[in-house]
């Protein structure tokens, strides 16, 4: 566990469905997790730290613990609405739409272009922006990349729309980038992100 910045907290866990580390972090003030994961310390961990309230999902498929939080806890699963279908079955969830304000004062922007329900998360209250899978670090450290060409439909097409989406999310206020698959950047993220897409 990393406290990246005050009360904003990163750490990565393996996720034997994908056989690699995914990323997940908790705004400890706000009591919001997005992309959660058990942490590496357990469950206890939030005894020390503050109870989280509400999980918040990047895409659908991003669900990961968050069920085994939701029983240990008591929180709300919060999902784009177009990405619902997946989640059928598994739990309760509380959808919202692109341009939502969601706990914790947290912003869903549309991203799309990889798949429908793909969002950003703006996180003013961190100066942060947390992405799906549109945008990554593999390895863990290294550049800002998109997922390899085998798990886009039409890559050319696809890395297109996603630099415009991302060019679009330029206009935020933000210094963090909170990835799902990789290091968070922790200064400097929004000259690098500008830079990726560019």
């Amino acid at each position: 566990m990393e406290e990246i910045a005050p009360g904003l907290w990163h750490w990565k866990a393996l996720r034997a469905s994908i056989g690699s580390d995914v990323s997940s972090c908790y705004l400890a003030p706000e009591r919001v997790l997005i992309d959660p994961m058990i942490p590496p310390e357990g469950l206890v961990w939030f005894k020390e730290h503050g109870r989280p309230e509400h999980l918040l999902l990047t895409n659908r498929h991003h669900d990961r613990d968050a069920w085994r939080l939701r029983d240990a806890f008591g929180c709300t699963v919060h999902c784009v609405r177009n990405g619902l279908h997946e989640l059928e079955g598994r739990g309760p969830v509380e959808a919202f739409d692109f341009d939502d304000e969601l706990p914790g004062g947290v912003l869903a922007y549309e991203v799309d272009v990889i798949c429908p329900d793909e969002c950003a998360l703006h996180v003013p209250a961190h100066r942060a922006l947390a992405c799906a899978d549109g945008v990554v670090r593999w390895p863990n450290d290294g550049p800002l990349t998109f997922v390899p060409d085998a798990l886009m439909d039409d890559p050319e097409r696809t890395r297109a729309g996603l630099r415009e989406a991302y060019r679009r999310l330029l206009d935020l206020d933000f210094d963090r980038l909170l990835l799902a698959h990789g290091d968070p950047i922790v200064h400097g993220a929004k000259d690098e992100l500008a830079a990726f897409v560019t």
